[in-house]
């Protein structure tokens, strides 16, 4: 598809219609040794990107890896998010491994692949280059994913980078299924997630919208 059959945009973004979401291993047990990313900060990046998937109504899928005899169950706030949502719970650490995974990726019909993982090195970069090499378009989500260490998490993320997997950050995710202010249908609940979960820029809607009234939100994201 060329960008001129597609509003002028690149076929390459994500699209809520164009991508499915695959959460895999966000349980206590992982997140106890990932190093790469403080704890607080990793379930809130999980935890928005999963609200970020559900305000545009993207086909997304819980899994879990031995979630009752050692890892424990998904992040709370994550489950809270898609509270009928049964997590798929594996044995094997390389998700795409377990058929049930595969199946309900495929199921969704789309090639799209967004990703996020504990721990990076491991249930990240096997599925990520699973699905890769299974005709997928795979997109990582760095910062909603953690390594046992810095160098661990890094290092794996190079390596998907060399076979072909896009890197991104959940805020860019967000913003990217957004992409217009002007599709009022989603505006406020993609304000709400900022607001939320964006940190520095949550804050930075609050104030503009203190500081200018009604075209504060506008003002502050444009910026």
């Amino acid at each position: 598809m060329k960008s001129s059959e597609n509003g002028g945009a690149s076929p390459r973004l994500l699209t809520p219609e164009n991508c499915v979401l695959l959460l895999i291993d966000h349980q206590p047990q992982m997140a106890f040794a990932t190093r790469s990313i403080d704890g607080q900060t990793l379930v809130n990046n999980v935890t928005g990107l999963a609200k970020s998937a559900k305000v545009f109504g993207v086909p997304t899928i819980l899994t879990t890896v031995a979630a009752e005899s050692f890892s424990g169950p998904i992040f709370s706030p994550v489950q809270a998010v898609y509270p009928n949502f049964k997590p798929i719970d594996r044995t094997t650490m390389n998700a795409w491994e377990d058929k049930r995974v595969v199946d309900a990726v495929r199921k969704t019909g789309r090639k799209k692949l967004v990703m996020a993982a504990l721990w990076t090195e491991v249930c990240l970069a096997t599925a990520a280059l699973s699905a890769l090499d299974d005709g997928f378009e795979v997109h990582i989500v760095t910062d909603a994913s953690g390594g046992v260490t810095v160098e661990a998490h890094e290092t794996a993320v190079q390596r998907m980078i060399h076979a072909g997997v896009v890197p991104m950050t959940w805020l860019q995710v967000l913003l990217e299924w957004q992409r217009d202010w002007a599709r009022q249908g989603t505006y406020d609940a993609v304000l709400a997630v900022a607001r939320e979960h964006g940190g520095a820029y949550g804050l930075g809607i609050d104030y503009a919208k203190a500081m200018l009234g009604g075209h504060a939100s506008e003002c502050a994201l444009a910026a």
